[in-house]
């Protein structure tokens, strides 16, 4: 009785969809064809970083005492929290230190988390998010559990989606978009998504990563 009470509970702590999003209108296959591209693309970019990836934990050991890694519970698809997987970026216990929602000049972020934050090295560690099927390569930026349980009905459209490493808000600004802006990218993505869409916006996220637009 006390795990179905516990249960109720969670259920009810998730965000609600508003009857008036509509469905994408998306198969079970294409659904399925995206999730056979998160899988191949996920494990292979994996393999490619792999060096990169040992290379930047020994720099985050060497920098700064705590985790390599970093967790921060997110909202997911129909508003189910997850854990997001980062590279540790700022000092050991930072959430506690200040704002949720990270600025440019944040004394919290360390030397090689800067260097991490700059090429977006930090957000590899998401492909096991993609690997466990929590994420997509592509797709709505997952937002703090907090701000998710504080969606409007319009913005719960986003939720239909399962979030992604990157989207259609994050080549369009990146960190210099407020979370309004970003949702409603996101929720257009979502009404209007494509592979040929998701291939465009991976291309656009290569470019803007080099560029450095929009990098926190």
């Amino acid at each position: 009785m006390s795990a179905n009470r516990a249960a109720d509970r969670k259920s009810a702590d998730r965000p609600r969809l508003s009857a008036d999003i509509k469905p994408t209108g998306k198969t079970l296959l294409s659904l399925a064809f995206k999730r056979c591209l998160d899988l191949v693309f996920s494990l292979m970019i994996v393999v490619v970083a792999l060096p990169v990836l040992l290379l930047a934990c020994a720099a985050i050991k060497r920098d700064s005492p705590g985790p390599v890694l970093y967790r921060q519970w997110r909202g997911g698809r129909n508003g189910r929290p997850f854990q997001i997987i980062k590279l540790r970026t700022m000092v050991d216990g930072a959430d506690g230190l200040g704002p949720a929602h990270t600025q440019r000049a944040d004394p919290r972020i360390t030397q090689i988390g800067s260097v991490l934050r700059r090429w977006s090295i930090d957000e590899i560690p998401q492909l096991l998010n993609v690997l466990a099927g929590q994420m997509s390569l592509v797709g709505p930026r997952p937002n703090l559990v907090a701000d998710v349980a504080r969606y409007t009905p319009r913005q719960q459209g986003v939720l239909r989606a399962r979030p992604g490493i990157t989207g259609w808000g994050q080549v369009n600004g990146r960190g210099s978009l407020d979370l309004a802006d970003k949702l409603e990218l996101d929720l257009e993505y979502v009404m209007n998504r494509t592979t040929l869409r998701d291939l465009t916006i991976l291309v656009r996220t290569v470019r803007a990563v080099q560029n450095g637009r929009g990098a926190k």
